[in-house]
């Protein structure tokens, strides 16, 4: 095209200089109309790609932090079973010291254990027992009456 314009320009004529310069224009304008259009409709190409991959890596993201969540998850469940057993161990351990202590101040007052108690209930049966063999049989055997709780005593009272 430049070759063509100098051509043009060595022969001074004005009026195919002039021709030539609006052809050149002309050409230079539809080519970058031309240029134009490609653009948009490369652009509308790459522009969907772009949103295809991005919906791609969307999915993928998803699903990774889904599978980190759920390890989060499995690994404080665990952690919280650890610290439940350990609680519940605790637990135990204190609800034993508290019942032998209990025990202990009971036994320093002078109330007798159930398996006190029930030692000295068969004890009393066999005792009835015994009587009512030397006896000929002639004496009704009776059980011993359950000790009476000085709160039922109270609430009797009340």
């Amino acid at each position: 095209m430049v070759r063509k314009l100098k051509a043009i320009a060595k022969h001074k004529d004005d009026s195919h200089l002039a021709a030539a310069i609006k052809d050149s224009a002309q050409q230079i304008w539809l080519a970058g109309l031309g240029a134009y259009a490609k653009a948009q409709e490369e652009g509308q190409k790459v522009f969907n790609a772009l949103v295809r991959e991005g919906n791609s890596l969307q999915k993928r993201t998803m699903r990774i932090t889904e599978d980190k969540m759920n390890e989060v998850t499995t690994r404080v469940g665990k952690l919280a079973g650890g610290l439940q057993k350990q609680a519940n161990g605790t637990w135990d351990k204190l609800e034993t010291v508290f019942e032998e202590r209990v025990e202990r101040a009971l036994t320093r007052l002078g109330v007798p254990t159930n398996k006190e108690i029930g030692e000295l209930t068969q004890r009393v049966e066999e005792l009835t027992a015994s009587v009512q063999r030397l006896s000929g049989g002639r004496a009704v055997a009776r059980k011993a009456a359950p000790r009476k709780r000085a709160a039922t005593k109270k609430a009797a009272a009340a």
